[in-house]
C-alpha cells in the first residue's frame, strides 16, 4: 500500500517511514500542506491507500489541509498530532478525518489504526466498495461470510487462518513481508508471533490440500501462487 506521510519534521518522518517500510508500506513523504496536496492530485501513479497528516505544518494549518484533501479524494486520513484536547479531535473528525492519533503514540496502535481505516475501501481506490469474494482457481473465498471452499467443498478454517488466507489472496503473486502479515492479521509488532505465523501457514496448506498455494520467500515472507482454474 502506498502511504502519504505529511510531516514537516524530517527526523520524525525518517523514523516513522522506517517502521512503516518494514511493515510493507511504500511511504511518500510530504513536508508541507501544498506538497501533500500536489501528491494527491490525480496522476498515472498508483493512488494512496492512507494519508497520515500532522497538524503542525509550516505553510498552513493541518485542519485546512484536511478539508482541502476531502475536496480532492476520499482516501482515508489519519490525523497525527500532539493536540490531545477533545475539541481538537472533534474538529478534525468533523472536517473529514477518519481517525485521530495523539502523540506520543504506540507504533503498534498506529499500524492497527492504519489497517483499520484502509480496510474500509479497496487499497488505493478511496471510493469503491470492498470486494465480497475472491476466486483463485478452485479456491473460493467469501469475505462477508468468512466461508472458504475448494472445488465446491467447504473447508473449515480458524479465524486467523481465514484472515491470513484472505490477506494473501487479495494480491496473488505479491510478496507480503512477515512483519506486514503479523501486523495485519495479529495486530501486533511482536517478533515472537513469527512462529505462530509459520504454524498457520502450514495448517492452511494442509487443510486446503494445496501445499504449493502459499509459497515461502526465504528471508522475506510469503506469497500466494494462484492455481490454474
Amino acid at each position: 500500500m502506498r502511504l502519504l506521510l505529511v510531516e514537516d519534521d524530517n527526523h520524525v518522518a525518517a523514523a516513522l517511514s522506517a517502521v512503516l517500510t518494514r511493515h510493507g508500506f511504500q511511504v511518500v513523504h510530504a513536508r508541507s500542506g501544498e506538497e501533500a496536496l500536489r501528491a494527491l492530485l490525480p496522476a498515472a501513479t498508483e493512488p494512496f491507500g492512507v494519508v497520515l497528516l500532522d497538524l503542525g505544518l509550516p505553510d498552513q494549518d493541518g485542519y485546512e489541509v484536511c478539508g482541502r484533501i476531502r475536496k480532492l479524494t476520499s482516501t482515508p486520513v489519519i490525523m497525527v498530532t500532539a493536540r490531545a484536547d477533545v475539541r481538537s479531535r472533534i474538529h478534525g473528525l468533523n472536517l473529514g478525518a477518519d481517525d485521530y492519533v495523539v502523540k506520543p503514540y504506540d507504533t503498534g496502535e498506529l499500524l492497527a489504526r492504519i489497517h483499520a481505516v484502509s480496510r474500509r475501501t479497496l487499497p488505493g481506490d478511496g471510493t469503491a466498495p470492498a470486494e465480497t469474494e475472491l476466486r483463485l482457481g478452485p479456491v473460493h473465498i467469501e469475505l462477508p461470510t468468512r466461508r472458504v471452499s475448494v472445488g465446491g467443498a467447504v473447508v473449515q478454517l480458524t479465524r486467523k487462518e481465514f484472515d491470513l488466507l484472505a490477506l494473501l489472496a487479495q494480491r496473488p503473486g505479491v510478496v507480503f513481508r512477515r512483519e506486514q502479515i503479523i501486523s495485519e492479521v495479529w495486530r501486533t509488532s511482536w517478533e515472537g508471533t513469527g512462529r505462530t505465523l509459520e504454524v498457520h501457514v502450514a495448517s492452511l496448506r494442509s487443510k486446503l490440500q494445496m501445499p504449493a498455494l502459499i509459497e515461502t520467500v526465504r528471508g522475506v515472507g510469503y506469497r500466494l501462487v494462484a492455481p490454474a482454474s
